[in-house]
Order: C-alpha cells, then sequence, then structure tokens
C-alpha cells in the first residue's frame, strides 16, 4: 500500500484527513487508525533517514502519539503528512541527541531501504539492482558530508518525496529558505556524487 493511502488504494486526500480528524475530535478516536494506516511507511522513513537507527519504531509510535494529542492545534485545511513529519524529525532529533550519536552507515542504509518501496521491480536485472543499492549508499554517504539543515532539505524533497510546499511545512521554513537551502545542499552533492539530481531543476 502506497503512503497516504487507505484500504483498496483510495488515495488519502486533505478532505479525507480533515474529515478523519473531525471523527476522532467529536470523540471517535478510533478513526485515527486510518490516519496510522496511511502514514507509518513514511513516518518510518523520515525517522531512519534522519538517524533514529535501531529506535526508529518507538520515535514513530510517540511521535503518532504525540501528534493525536495535538490534534487540538492542527490547522483544518492543512495537510496531514507534513505536519506529521516535522514531529517525526523533532522526536527523532531529540532521540539522537539523548544517546550517543554512531550513525554507522550500513546499519542505516540497510533500515533505509526495508522502510522505503523498493527502488526497482523485484524482476528486474540483478546487476542493475547492485547498482541501485550502491548508489544509494553513496547518497547516504554524501549526505553525511552535508550540515544538518542542508541534509535535512535534501531527505524531505528526495527520500521522503515531498514537494517544496509540504517541506517547507514539514521543516518549519519559509518556501524560499527550503528553496535556497536546497539549491545549495545539490551544488555541495554534485561536487560528491557525478550523479546527484540537478541544483537548478525545479520541483513542485
Amino acid at each position: 500500500m502506497r503512503e497516504g493511502t487507505l484500504e483498496g488504494g483510495r488515495t488519502l486526500t486533505v478532505v479525507d484527513e480533515s474529515a478523519v480528524i473531525a471523527r476522532v475530535r467529536s470523540g471517535e478516536p478510533e478513526a485515527y487508525a486510518e490516519l496510522v494506516r496511511a502514514y507509518t511507511r513514511v513516518a518510518l522513513r523520515a525517522a531512519v533517514a534522519c538517524g533514529a537507527g535501531a529506535d526508529a519504531e518507538d520515535v514513530v509510535q510517540s511521535a503518532f502519539f504525540k501528534a493525536y494529542r495535538s490534534l487540538g492545534s492542527f490547522r483544518d485545511g492543512s495537510a496531514f503528512r507534513p505536519w506529521l513529519l516535522r514531529i517525526v524529525v523533532n522526536e527523532t532529533r531529540n532521540t539522537v541527541r539523548s544517546a550517543v550519536r554512531m550513525r554507522e552507515l550500513a546499519g542505516r542504509e540497510a533500515m533505509l531501504l526495508g522502510a522505503a518501496e523498493p527502488l526497482i521491480p523485484d524482476t528486474a536485472d540483478p546487476a542493475a539492482a547492485a547498482v541501485a543499492g550502491e548508489r544509494r549508499g553513496r547518497l547516504l554517504a554524501a549526505l553525511d558530508e552535508l550540515g544538518e539543515e542542508h541534509r535535512q532539505v535534501v531527505i524531505h524533497r528526495y527520500l521522503l518525496e515531498l514537494d517544496e510546499s509540504e517541506t517547507a511545512q514539514a521543516l518549519g521554513w519559509p518556501r524560499g529558505t527550503v528553496k535556497s537551502r536546497l539549491n545549495r545542499a545539490l551544488r555541495k552533492l554534485e561536487r560528491l556524487l557525478p550523479d546527484a539530481p540537478e541544483g537548478g531543476e525545479e520541483h513542485g
């Protein structure tokens, strides 16, 4: 099931999210499970990509609980996913700060690949799969060479596939800040990776 989809494959739209949240607010807390089912996968990807490691599931559970407790302050008509991911990122940061920050690339990469959708079909050429895995490994290594703000903006735009507006909401930055930091981050990645995304390309 894709991120942001309900049972049967129907996309979970902002209207759907608002309806679910309204049901929760009106005394139907079990409706919140629809949001949990729709966004657990992308929340795990965010936690792992931001360095939660083996604590990713605990981080996500805590983030969903905090989001539930904060639904009263959620702005009606807003998208739930970037709002949730902002909580996930903050919760991950708190978790990492409370432990010794030792992010081993191999373990982090394996968890990220396990939480994410496959980059290529299972029926594809094994050699192509190996190349894709190598590229992902080099990308994660290069991300570790970036500063925290540049790493976060690349993670949200490309690994979590948020558009510019959603990235701004998730990170709590103005859109102009997202654009400028993304461009600087991509220029740095271009020096580290020959196949990095183009820095001048507009996305969303």
